[in-house]
């Protein structure tokens, strides 16, 4: 594209040309007989009629239905710069390349005229009388036709794409498009963000991330994720992968009409899954994660004063000569502890000691991991039996989803019918769940020592995982190990936590307070003398 800077009489012949050149996709470019085609063609028209051409302006992957393209605009600046040195000709290989709407055609076809230039090409005359006129507003119109018609029939096959469970527009981040036979275009993992948006999707799903925000922190971390200005992952970009069906499995577009179904594609994670998280988005998050959390205070925001409750903040204190110290403090209003400071060694002391005991004897924990693998049999079991119940469900919804049916063909009202068409999509939505739990019933993806493992370890020992300096997993421990903040009083240290399920049915045991029951029963052993109410004498 040239610039539009004023040409010297003398540069100009006594009839000068410019060459305007459009392609409307990237496509067209990268096969290269798009503009160079166009060029070759003006060039020699030009040489027939004597013309000399002076510029040439392009377009490259522009619509023809816009105005203001930038080859179109350089153009026009050209011929306003210079006028007064003479009209020229703008030559087209085709009136299609002008515009692709009646609207636009016409007023670029002013906009030129405005300038002194006149259009040539060698498929078209260009006239000012009547016919010419009618002429090339019967070939503007057949083209915008001709675009519209393309975008109608590129919309009918993506559409017919999208129905057969195929995802015809740009690839998703964690998928790419591979040509597979007979298939066409097919979404495939693109390592290693799939990996990534997987354990993010996962991670929020099962409360390892409480906020959209803790997700897009996480995704933060990893260097191999795109990210906007600044090293940014925006929470929008969070809350867009946490809601898109298709890292399920699935495909919709409900402004085409396409309801949810089954995709050709490998899902990053289960229906279910996806279901779970869509109900804790719609629960509400928690706030987001404060951004001055620093890796120097690993239980801010874990920890709460004894005294009021409110969670111990932190500090670094700077003494007089110029050290600086590492402090918890309690900065409540009202609080009997508030600005005492403890400091960070003493309390993250008190901590480990407090995981330190938590931790389980090892033949303690071997009888609570073959309970827990005897429990996984069980559970196997039970699932091939879930199978039968799974498909008496399926078949009352397909009932539902009748009667459903019945009643809009019945009903009068256009509100009556969205509410039954809404419950319709609630009921094949749910019909889809219950057909993906059937088909991985008795199915588990990892073995057990594989699905185990890490929680396995975590439970062995917490006080290894703490001891690692990634704050990821400190603040995992955290989560993981206590149901609730613990509470510290500055002179007595922590309090009885309330831990989770695991530690609590592990902490019951390594209490020690236990009794054998009585060989007679359940019921005391000392026979305690039966009164009975005399009567008086007559």
């Amino acid at each position: 594209m040239s610039k539009s800077a004023p040409l010297s009489s003398t540069t100009l012949q006594s009839t000068s040309a410019v060459i305007y050149c459009r392609v409307s996709s990237a496509a067209q470019m990268q096969k290269g007989h798009g503009l160079a085609s166009q060029e070759t063609r003006c060039r020699e028209f030009a040489r027939m009629k004597g013309y000399e051409v002076v510029q040439v302006f392009t377009d490259e992957a522009v619509s023809g239905g816009l105005i203001n393209r930038p080859g179109m605009q350089a153009m026009l600046s050209f011929l306003r710069a210079n006028r007064k040195c003479g009209g020229f000709v703008v030559l087209l290989d085709d009136i299609s390349r002008i515009a692709r709407s009646i609207q636009v055609h016409l007023e670029l076809r002013s906009a030129i005229a405005e300038t002194g230039a006149r259009l040539e090409s060698p498929s078209i005359e260009f006239g000012e009388d009547s016919d010419s006129i009618l002429v090339e507003n019967l070939l503007a119109s057949v083209s915008q036709h001709q675009r519209e018609k393309n975008a109608e029939q590129t919309r009918n096959r993506m559409r017919s794409r999208l129905m057969n469970g195929y995802w015809p527009f740009i690839a998703c981040m964690g998928y790419r498009h591979v040509s597979k036979p007979g298939e066409g275009r097919v979404l495939v993992r693109d390592e290693p963000l799939a990996s990534i948006i997987q354990e993010a999707m996962e991670g929020y799903a099962c409360g390892r991330f409480r906020s959209q925000a803790e997700v897009a922190r996480f995704l933060e971390r990893h260097n191999a994720f795109p990210k906007s200005a600044g090293g940014k992952v925006r929470y929008q970009l969070a809350n867009t992968i946490l809601t898109k069906p298709l890292y399920a499995g699935y495909v919709e577009n409900p402004d085409w009409g396409v309801e949810l179904r089954k995709g050709k594609h490998e899902g990053l994670i289960s229906f279910e899954t996806f279901e779970r998280i869509q109900k804790r988005l719609k629960e509400g998050s928690y706030a987001p994660m404060r951004a001055d959390i620093s890796e120097d205070f690993p239980l801010r925001g874990a920890v709460s004063c004894a005294c009021c409750g409110k969670p111990l903040t932190a500090c670094w204190s700077k003494s007089k000569t110029g050290a600086r110290h590492p402090y918890y403090m309690c900065f409540a209003k009202g609080c009997e502890r508030k600005g005492k400071a403890i400091r960070r060694d003493v309390i993250e002391g008190a901590f480990v000691d407090l995981l330190d005991g938590m931790t389980p004897r090892q033949n303690l924990f071997d009888l609570a991991h073959a309970m827990f693998k005897r429990a996984w049999s069980l559970r196997l079991d039970q699932a091939r039996a879930m199978k039968l119940f799974n498909d008496n469900e399926v078949a009352k919804i397909d009932k539902q989803i009748g009667v459903m049916l019945d009643r809009i063909v019945d009903a009068l009202s256009e509100s009556v019918i969205a509410a039954y068409e809404k419950r319709i999509a609630e009921l094949e939505r749910g019909k889809l769940l219950l057909a993906e739990r059937r088909a991985n019933i008795g199915r588990p993806k990892r073995t057990f020592e594989e699905m185990f493992e890490h929680a396995c370890s975590f439970l062995a020992s917490p006080l290894n995982i703490w001891k690692n300096p990634n704050p990821v997993a400190r603040k995992l421990v955290l989560k993981l190990a206590f149901a609730e903040r613990l509470q510290y009083r500055r002179d007595t240290g922590f309090r009885t936590p309330k831990t989770t399920l695991p530690f609590k049915v592990l902490g019951d045991f390594l209490s020690g307070e236990r009794m054998m029951a009585e060989r007679e029963g359940f019921e005391p052993s000392i026979r305690f003398p039966v009164y009975t109410r005399s009567r008086r004498a007559p």
